[in-house]
């Protein structure tokens, strides 16, 4: 299992309230200073958590095991991280029909960039399939005995798929301005079948990786 294989779940992350509040924050009356405080404090909340499991499976991993890589304690990391996987779906899955936006998502039309910080950072250490896929991500790294910075990569991907509004608000101007609506609402719609094609295809990953 190499890095390559996680990288896709940072679709996963951004899919649903965290990506339509950055397209909320690109579209407002204050689009960078903003969207640069929101992805901030993203980025802190991404960071956080994923430490944190990677340090929980780390110990699992020593404890269980004798430390090789090809010891017992792999394998029930990865059974820990598809059972991860396999709920992570099934929330995506219950969760699929909330179609209107949060009330809080009204004060996105002009927030502070306090708000769009502490936004940030909620929205990945509040949200179930975050925490989920963050321990998943990190369970796998952990578990096949990769370094810490290994994280990092899909800290930067996911920030940068989140970026993705303000970056075509930058190149485009007007042009982002009138598409930005659109890609809301398809998000909206839509992003929970990405999730869980995605998410389906990481378990066919661990799957094979169990069977090894």
């Amino acid at each position: 299992m190499n890095l390559a294989s996680v990288l896709p779940l940072a679709i996963v992350m951004i899919a649903g309230p965290q990506l339509i509040s950055a397209v909320f924050l690109a579209a407002s009356r204050s689009p960078r200073r903003s969207s640069a405080a929101f992805l901030l404090g993203a980025a802190l909340g991404i960071l956080v958590p994923l430490t944190v499991w990677y340090g929980v499976f780390r110990a699992l991993r020593r404890g269980v095991g004798d430390g090789t890589r090809d010891s017992g304690s792999r394998h029930l990391i990865d059974g820990i991280v598809l059972a991860l996987l396999v709920a992570l779906m099934v929330i995506i899955f219950l969760r699929r029909r909330r179609s209107r936006p949060p009330s809080w998502m009204a004060r996105l039309e002009d927030p502070r960039p306090a708000f769009a910080f502490g936004l940030g950072v909620l929205l990945f250490l509040a949200m179930p399939t975050d925490e989920v896929t963050m321990a998943s991500v990190a369970g796998t790294l952990a578990g096949h005995d990769r370094p810490w910075w290994h994280l990092l990569p899909f800290l930067v991907l996911t920030v940068l798929l989140l970026a993705l509004p303000l970056l075509a608000l930058l190149l485009l101007g007007e042009r982002a301005t009138a598409a930005l609506p659109r890609l809301r609402d398809w998000a909206n719609a839509h992003s929970w079948v990405i999730s869980e094609l995605v998410t389906l295809i990481f378990i066919a990953i661990v799957v094979s990786d169990l069977a090894n």
